[in-house]
């Protein structure tokens, strides 16, 4: 029986610090793997790897990295290699969202640039630079973190067509290297649950006086609830390992059914869906 394991894969996390990244980074440990962790700050991500270290079997090495930069991003792969052997798994978790941007006529040509650099081309670089590697190790796995924004109409201008970018660099990379082993796939999640999420939504209700904006969000997604980064970090595990060993190209989508449906209060008021269904 294949194992969710990612003993003998060796991993580099990027965004690693916090939230989603370092959710990750752990769960990878906690399967027996060594990884990378790395992010701009480097006090930042070494107090992540002290951490996970002595809490979990893998080994973690901190690196920092402006994953925006191809020299910062080769020294990052070849710190990879003399530390952990090779590289198998490569997780393109960081990116991010100018709220500011969130309609067009609002995003200047500079933020734009700075969303489509931060969140596809970091990806395309750090793909680019482990590709030599992986193959040379036998294949491996290249996760994109892209979002419900590049599936459709939301907001977020840059970050919202650099998401839906991702999925076209993905299957490219999985119809031209799974000839070599390499398998490519994205996990587009939907509103995960950080502390810099919900702090971000108590900062809504604060300033538009508005009690219920959580129960607003919530309504849109019919299993009522947000996911977390545990979630995220567990399809990541999935992806990364042997056990996903004939997915690739795909779009894993993570969204409590945001995009199945129109809000769940709609829904009810329609079709009733709210009445439970009883034995006949």
């Amino acid at each position: 029986m294949v194992e969710l394991s990612l003993a003998n894969r060796p991993a580099i996390v990027t965004g690693a610090s916090r939230g989603i990244g370092r959710e990750i980074a752990a769960r990878f440990s906690e399967a027996g793997g060594d990884v990378v962790v790395c992010s701009r700050t480097y006090e930042d991500v070494e107090a992540v790897a002290t951490e996970l270290t002595n809490t979990h079997e893998g080994r973690v090495v901190p690196v920092e990295c402006d994953v925006t930069d191809r020299e910062a991003v080769r020294d990052l792969v070849d710190t990879t290699i003399e530390e952990l052997g090779d590289v198998r798994v490569l997780v393109n978790n960081a990116g991010g969202a100018d709220e500011s941007a969130n309609l067009l006529h609002r995003c200047d040509e500079e933020t734009f640039e700075s969303m489509v650099d931060l969140n596809l081309k970091s990806q395309f670089l750090l793909s680019k630079a482990v590709l030599p590697a992986m193959v040379a190790a036998g294949g491996g796995s290249i996760i994109h973190m892209g979002s419900v924004n590049g599936l459709f109409g939301i907001g977020l201008s840059g970050y919202s067509e650099a998401k839906s970018g991702l999925l076209a660099l993905s299957r490219n990379i999985a119809a031209h290297y799974g000839q070599h082993g390499v398998r490519s796939n994205v996990v587009s999640a939907a509103t995960i649950e950080t502390a810099n999420r919900r702090a971000e939504m108590e900062n809504t209700e604060e300033r538009t006086g508005e009690t219920s904006a959580r129960e607003r969000w919530l309504d849109q997604y019919p299993l009522g609830r947000f996911g977390t980064p545990r979630e995220v970090a567990d399809a990541s595990l999935f992806l990364a390992s042997e056990m996903s060993s004939f997915v690739t190209g795909e779009n894993l989508v993570l969204d409590g059914g945001l995009t199945t449906s129109l809000p769940t209060s709609f829904i009810n008021e329609i079709y009733d869906a709210d009445d439970q269904p009883t034995a006949n």
